[in-house]
């Protein structure tokens, strides 16, 4: 029986885990900034906790693994799922938007890590997911502040896994593509009032794109938390794990850009090294 400690646990992909986990026999610590709505869905159990937690709040977060701990005594599977997007150019994005994208999305995923580490340590055990993007592996016009704040997520979990391996406990980059939940309505992104024309056919394509798409994403959130739930059992996880077809491909697209970069430009960039002795 693990016992998983799941932060935006009230909707999306969140509140899925919290349902399959739970399906399964495991202990969940459900979180969410109104752990009402957890309560209301899924009612009262033994094997349930549901705390508040505003993850841009550090003193909030270490309560509330410490109301965990008190609860189960320990924390095996740590899932950062809460976070929202940003849909503008980089210039049409405001230093306030940007500010509280990185509170919640980076700043928060390491508050509650941190908070939770001392625990895994002192197990000499544990898994933490930490939701990225494809964004974050590969960003492009209208979503790039978001993709940074993804990309931000992917540096620290590759650190974190090197860091924490020898001590048990390892650490994933879930990379999800376009599936079908509430990502592109008003309550998981929010879009920047300011538009400027001259990026009207890039991020301003994007944005129509989007209205488009939502809703209508070719990911089955449903396939994803049964992957995740098996994934936590899985020996010698990855850094990252890809989900959907259209991960998959832009990964391999990227791969195939950057090895032409490499082809291109590889003369200029051995070129800076000190000349070997003579």
């Amino acid at each position: 029986m693990h016992t998983w400690f799941i932060t935006g646990a009230s909707r999306g992909f969140g509140a899925l885990i919290v349902e399959k986990a739970l399906a399964k026999g495991d202990r969940v610590v459900a979180t969410a900034r109104n752990p009402k709505g957890i309560v209301e869905r899924f009612g009262e159990q033994p094997n349930l906790l549901a705390v508040a937690l505003d993850v841009t709040d550090e003193t909030q977060a270490y309560e509330a693994v410490r109301q965990a701990i008190a609860r189960f005594g320990r924390i095996d599977i740590l899932v950062n799922n809460a976070g929202y997007g940003l849909l503008g150019a980089v210039e049409e994005a405001s230093g306030a938007e940007i500010e509280a994208l990185y509170r919640t999305n980076v700043f928060g995923l390491l508050a509650v890590t941190r908070a939770v580490l001392p625990h895994m340590r002192r197990q000499r055990s544990g898994r933490i997911l930490n939701f990225s993007s494809i964004g974050g592996y590969r960003s492009g016009p209208g979503f790039g502040v978001y993709c940074s704040t993804k990309f931000a997520v992917e540096g620290l979990t590759e650190a974190l896994a090197e860091e924490l391996g020898p001590l048990g406990i390892h650490a994933t980059a879930i990379e999800p593509g376009y599936f079908r939940t509430d990502f592109l309505d008003s309550t998981s992104l929010t879009v920047s009032p300011i538009q400027i024309d001259d990026y009207s056919g890039t991020a301003g394509l994007v944005r129509q794109k989007a209205q488009e798409i939502s809703h209508n994403q070719p990911g089955n959130p449903d396939a994803l938390v049964d992957v995740l739930i098996s994934f936590v059992d899985a020996e010698n996880p990855p850094i990252r794990l890809p989900l959907g077809s259209d991960t998959v491909a832009a990964i391999e697209a990227k791969h195939v850009s950057d090895g032409e970069i490499l082809t291109a430009w590889r003369p200029v960039s051995v070129s800076t090294d000190f000349l070997p002795a003579a």
